[in-house]
Protein backbone atom coordinates (compact mmCIF):
# COMPACT_ATOMS: atom_id res chain seq x y z
CA UNK A 1 0.00 0.00 0.00
CA UNK A 2 0.88 3.38 -0.71
CA UNK A 3 0.90 6.77 1.87
CA UNK A 4 0.71 10.09 0.61
CA UNK A 5 0.08 13.23 2.08
CA UNK A 6 -1.35 16.71 1.14
CA UNK A 7 -1.31 19.68 2.62
CA UNK A 8 -2.01 23.17 2.04
CA UNK A 9 -2.06 26.76 3.35
CA UNK A 10 -2.87 29.45 1.07
CA UNK A 11 -5.70 29.72 -1.45
CA UNK A 12 -4.95 29.53 -5.02
CA UNK A 13 -7.04 30.39 -8.18
CA UNK A 14 -9.47 27.03 -7.41
CA UNK A 15 -10.20 28.49 -4.14
CA UNK A 16 -9.67 27.21 -0.59
CA UNK A 17 -6.91 24.98 0.68
CA UNK A 18 -8.86 22.59 1.46
CA UNK A 19 -10.24 22.72 -2.24
CA UNK A 20 -7.09 22.91 -3.47
CA UNK A 21 -6.69 19.42 -1.87
CA UNK A 22 -9.71 17.76 -3.26
CA UNK A 23 -8.22 18.83 -6.50
CA UNK A 24 -5.15 17.40 -5.70
CA UNK A 25 -6.98 13.91 -5.22
CA UNK A 26 -9.33 14.07 -8.32
CA UNK A 27 -6.25 14.56 -10.11
CA UNK A 28 -4.16 11.53 -8.66
CA UNK A 29 -7.65 9.23 -9.09
CA UNK A 30 -7.40 10.82 -13.31
CA UNK A 31 -3.64 9.87 -12.96
CA UNK A 32 -4.60 5.72 -11.89
CA UNK A 33 -4.41 6.11 -7.97
CA UNK A 34 -6.51 3.83 -6.79
CA UNK A 35 -7.54 5.67 -3.60
CA UNK A 36 -8.53 2.83 -0.61
CA UNK A 37 -9.54 5.33 2.39
CA UNK A 38 -8.92 8.95 2.66
CA UNK A 39 -8.52 10.64 6.29
CA UNK A 40 -10.43 13.48 7.51
CA UNK A 41 -9.06 17.38 7.34
CA UNK A 42 -6.07 17.57 10.02
CA UNK A 43 -5.31 21.33 11.05
CA UNK A 44 -1.54 22.45 12.42
CA UNK A 45 0.24 25.83 12.78
CA UNK A 46 2.71 26.72 10.43
CA UNK A 47 6.29 25.67 11.41
CA UNK A 48 8.54 27.15 12.37
CA UNK A 49 6.69 30.67 12.09
CA UNK A 50 3.48 29.74 13.62
CA UNK A 51 2.04 33.50 12.42
CA UNK A 52 1.91 31.79 9.00
CA UNK A 53 -1.43 30.37 7.98
CA UNK A 54 -2.45 26.94 9.11
CA UNK A 55 -1.84 24.05 7.17
CA UNK A 56 -5.16 21.59 5.94
CA UNK A 57 -3.66 17.94 5.55
CA UNK A 58 -4.83 14.81 4.73
CA UNK A 59 -3.70 11.30 4.24
CA UNK A 60 -4.08 8.94 1.46
CA UNK A 61 -3.77 5.49 1.65
CA UNK A 62 -3.89 4.09 -2.24
CA UNK A 63 -2.38 1.20 -4.71
CA UNK A 64 -0.43 2.28 -7.95
CA UNK A 65 0.51 0.00 -11.15
CA UNK A 66 3.18 1.78 -12.13
CA UNK A 67 6.96 3.01 -10.43
CA UNK A 68 7.43 5.55 -7.90
CA UNK A 69 9.47 7.42 -10.36
CA UNK A 70 6.57 7.47 -12.30
CA UNK A 71 4.35 8.79 -9.23
CA UNK A 72 6.35 11.36 -8.29
CA UNK A 73 6.44 12.82 -11.69
CA UNK A 74 2.78 12.99 -11.51
CA UNK A 75 2.85 14.66 -8.23
CA UNK A 76 5.02 17.57 -9.24
CA UNK A 77 2.76 18.24 -12.29
CA UNK A 78 -0.14 18.20 -10.25
CA UNK A 79 1.86 20.39 -7.73
CA UNK A 80 2.22 22.97 -10.68
CA UNK A 81 -1.11 22.86 -11.91
CA UNK A 82 -2.85 23.58 -8.81
CA UNK A 83 -0.18 26.65 -8.44
CA UNK A 84 2.74 25.55 -6.39
CA UNK A 85 5.80 27.60 -7.06
CA UNK A 86 9.11 26.06 -5.31
CA UNK A 87 10.39 28.82 -2.71
CA UNK A 88 12.20 28.15 0.42
CA UNK A 89 11.44 25.61 2.57
CA UNK A 90 9.19 26.04 5.09
CA UNK A 91 6.94 28.71 3.28
CA UNK A 92 3.74 28.90 2.73
CA UNK A 93 2.36 26.28 -0.46
CA UNK A 94 -0.94 26.18 -2.20
CA UNK A 95 -0.45 22.50 -2.53
CA UNK A 96 2.32 20.16 -1.08
CA UNK A 97 2.14 16.34 -1.97
CA UNK A 98 4.65 13.89 0.11
CA UNK A 99 4.57 10.28 -0.98
CA UNK A 100 4.94 8.79 2.77
CA UNK A 101 5.63 5.21 1.81
CA UNK A 102 5.65 3.33 -1.55
CA UNK A 103 4.93 -0.27 -0.93
CA UNK A 104 7.55 -0.33 2.18
CA UNK A 105 10.29 0.39 -0.44
CA UNK A 106 13.39 1.88 1.06
CA UNK A 107 15.04 3.89 -1.32
CA UNK A 108 17.21 7.45 -1.35
CA UNK A 109 18.08 9.10 -4.82
CA UNK A 110 18.11 12.79 -6.33
CA UNK A 111 14.51 12.17 -6.76
CA UNK A 112 13.63 11.49 -3.58
CA UNK A 113 14.05 9.30 -0.12
CA UNK A 114 11.35 6.36 0.58
CA UNK A 115 10.09 6.46 3.08
CA UNK A 116 9.31 9.99 3.81
CA UNK A 117 12.75 10.58 5.64
CA UNK A 118 10.53 12.84 8.20
CA UNK A 119 7.21 11.12 8.05
CA UNK A 120 8.41 9.42 11.63
CA UNK A 121 8.51 12.85 13.68
CA UNK A 122 5.30 15.05 11.97
CA UNK A 123 2.13 15.17 13.58
CA UNK A 124 0.23 15.99 10.25
CA UNK A 125 1.29 12.69 8.69
CA UNK A 126 0.99 10.44 11.64
CA UNK A 127 -2.53 11.03 12.92
CA UNK A 128 -4.32 11.05 9.58
CA UNK A 129 -1.97 7.43 8.94
CA UNK A 130 -3.50 6.15 12.15
CA UNK A 131 -6.87 6.97 11.11
CA UNK A 132 -6.99 5.08 7.89
CA UNK A 133 -3.88 2.43 8.67
CA UNK A 134 -4.31 2.19 12.30
CA UNK A 135 -1.69 -1.16 11.76
CA UNK A 136 1.14 0.63 9.77
CA UNK A 137 4.75 -0.31 10.61
CA UNK A 138 7.42 2.09 9.55
CA UNK A 139 9.75 0.64 7.48
CA UNK A 140 12.91 1.72 8.40
CA UNK A 141 11.94 1.89 12.04
CA UNK A 142 9.73 -1.29 12.34
CA UNK A 143 7.30 0.86 14.65
CA UNK A 144 3.54 1.23 14.57
CA UNK A 145 2.12 3.91 14.00
CA UNK A 146 0.88 4.29 17.48
CA UNK A 147 4.47 4.19 18.59
CA UNK A 148 5.59 6.52 16.56
CA UNK A 149 2.98 9.47 17.70
CA UNK A 150 3.82 8.26 21.33
CA UNK A 151 7.41 9.90 20.62
CA UNK A 152 6.28 13.01 19.71
CA UNK A 153 6.53 16.15 21.99
CA UNK A 154 3.34 17.00 23.94
CA UNK A 155 3.13 20.10 22.13
CA UNK A 156 2.99 18.91 18.53
CA UNK A 157 0.62 16.11 19.84
CA UNK A 158 -1.70 18.91 21.18
CA UNK A 159 -1.52 20.98 18.56
CA UNK A 160 -3.24 19.19 16.06
CA UNK A 161 -6.66 19.09 15.28
CA UNK A 162 -8.92 16.72 13.10
CA UNK A 163 -11.53 18.39 11.72
CA UNK A 164 -14.79 17.40 11.05
CA UNK A 165 -14.63 17.97 7.18
CA UNK A 166 -13.98 15.33 4.94
CA UNK A 167 -12.72 15.70 1.13
CA UNK A 168 -15.15 16.29 -1.23
CA UNK A 169 -14.45 14.10 -4.73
Amino acid sequence: MIHINIGSNLDSKYGTKFKNISIAINLLIGLKLKIKKISNFYETPSYPNKKLPKFANIGLLAEYNFSYTKLIKEISFIEKKIGRVKSKKNDPRVCDIDIIDFNGLIKVNKLLKLPHPRSHSRNFVLYPIKEIDPKWIHPIFKKNVDFLINQLSQNSRIEITRLRKSVII
